[in-house]
């Protein structure tokens, strides 16, 4: 089973890439990011014309989450439970159906949180707390689990390609690692690191000053997997080569399988 993640920073603009993205690796199931559309303006016809059941979570003009799915979506569920007012679409969850059994997917799209100084970083962090009092729960249904999405968290300099210069930015900031690894330590996995512990492996380019000519990247995008699931990886692949594309996202797909 191939799961992916996406921030395709704008599925009207990306519309053709994401197409050929479905069409030529044909993922089992895609988180997006960033879809910067409300539900009813989301290319659901065009991506079902390719076989593919759609959920989303949208939200006008930024953010926004969605789940495609060649398999049957169930308990699709919006927004991460433990804030009432906060209304910013940023993650969406869902159960896909196979033949062996469930396996719970989410697509997340966590706060940048930047400027620092602003109540954005606060902001970023209470959100990832939550994500991982919800995630905690979440693991107590002993099945294969994939938090899946643009984390904007940098976890450790082999993810950046200077890490000095990146020392006060939220992404970065001793904080926000810290509460990413209290995530990862409930009982996920890096599925990246689970299988290369090789620095350089980006997922996100910047559009400024020749970032991707001059490979100056970082590793936001993540696929964080449940015992069940990590018992059950047999590979991860960056999807580099869509950075290179015309009019390209800023961050490129993460896939990994799981021999269900």
């Amino acid at each position: 089973m191939l799961i992916a993640t996406w921030n395709v920073n704008s599925v009207k603009q990306r519309l053709d890439h994401l197409l050929d993205f479905l069409s030529g690796s044909a993922p089992d199931v895609v988180c997006l990011q960033e879809i910067k559309c409300v539900d009813e303006a989301f290319p659901t016809a065009e991506i079902e014309a390719l076989g593919y059941n759609v959920a989303v979570h949208g939200q006008k003009g930024f953010n926004g989450v969605a789940i495609l799915s060649k398999l049957p979506l169930e308990d699709v569920t919006p927004r991460l439970p433990g804030d009432e007012e906060d209304v910013q679409s940023r993650y969406l969850e869902a159960v896909v159906s196979t033949r062996t059994g469930a396996v719970r997917v989410a697509s997340i799209y966590l706060p940048n949180g930047n400027p620092v100084a602003t109540d954005k970083f606060p902001y970023k962090l209470a959100w990832l707390e939550r994500l991982t009092r919800h995630a905690t729960g979440l693991l107590a249904y002993e099945e294969p689990l994939v938090l899946a999405g643009d984390y904007n968290v940098i976890p450790d300099a082999r993810d950046v390609y200077d890490a000095a210069a990146w020392l006060d930015d939220a992404l970065y900031r001793p904080e926000t690692r810290s509460a990413f690894r209290r995530l990862l330590g409930v009982g996920f996995t890096d599925a990246l690191r689970a299988c290369d512990d090789r620095s350089g492996l980006y997922t996100f380019w910047d559009y400024q000053a020749g970032a991707w000519q001059r490979n100056k990247g970082i590793r936001i995008d993540h696929l964080l997997l449940s015992p069940q699931a990590a018992d059950r990886l047999t590979g991860v692949e960056i999807h580099k080569g869509t950075r290179a594309l015309e009019k390209p996202s800023d961050h490129v797909p993460v896939s990994v399988t799981l021999d269900l």
